[in-house]
């Protein structure tokens, strides 16, 4: 008989023991962002974490080159992001800190699913045509400009068709669309699919250097990198 009570305790203390353990380990979860729910933290890379760089940037956090690595630099001006909006200063960027710099978190399954290899393909060599030779945030931006366009009611609703769009691309016109893009065309046409955008919204761009359309220079330009000027 004092066996059968003492392991009905047992048995009883156990199951406590399991209900209460969850109730200790979630509660008061959304008090603070943890480790486990952040998306970007030390380590993380690609194209969310150039955008959460440039933002930072913009706004005067100092987070480094926008190089789409998340290294201490970045943290640094996160945490003092953090700390300036009411954030948990832990230099992880997880739900809330993301709704505060006004972005939005995807996995890395997500990205790029709505583009064929053809289409990567051709976005890169039109950045290679266009841009080889300059910054990288210039490149990636050649390749907003495209999808931009494609997204825009005024241009053809494909890349291909944006590209080969009658006199839209010098690079079409002069044969260079012909060359065969380097891996770093190929990064930037990735970026620009996944979502960056140096240009924030361009349609246009122009070397002012070498631009004779009285036309082009009367768009509003919005942003320079490296030679050329990103404009609506």
């Amino acid at each position: 008989m004092k066996k059968t009570i003492i392991l009905r305790t047992v048995c009883a203390v156990l199951i406590i023991a399991a209900i209460a353990v969850p109730i200790i380990a979630f509660g008061g979860g959304n008090a603070y962002e943890t480790e486990e729910s952040a998306v970007l933290k030390i380590g993380s890379s690609g194209t969310q974490v150039r955008t959460l760089q440039t933002k930072l940037n913009n706004w005067g956090y100092d987070a480094g080159t926008v190089d789409g690595i998340f290294g201490s630099k970045t943290q640094a001006a996160v945490k003092r992001f953090q700390q300036k909006n009411g954030l948990v200063a832990d230099g992880i960027v997880g739900s809330k800190t993301a709704a505060a710099l006004g972005m939005t978190l995807t996995s890395s399954s997500s990205s790029n699913s709505s583009y064929s290899s053809q289409d990567v393909y051709l976005l890169a060599k039109c950045i290679h045509a266009e841009a080889r030779g300059e910054p990288y945030m210039g490149q990636v931006a050649v390749g907003a400009v495209v999808l931009n366009r494609v997204k825009s009611s005024s241009f053809p609703n494909t890349i291909s068709g944006v590209i080969y769009q009658p006199y839209a691309f010098t690079a079409v016109i002069d044969g260079q669309m012909n060359l065969e893009p380097n891996d770093t065309a190929y990064n930037a046409a990735r970026d620009a699919m996944n979502g960056w955008d140096p240009t924030n919204g361009c349609i246009y761009y122009y070397n002012p250097a070498t631009a004779t359309s009285s036309w082009i220079w009367s768009r509003k330009v919005m942003i320079t990198i490296g030679k050329h000027n990103f404009a609506i």
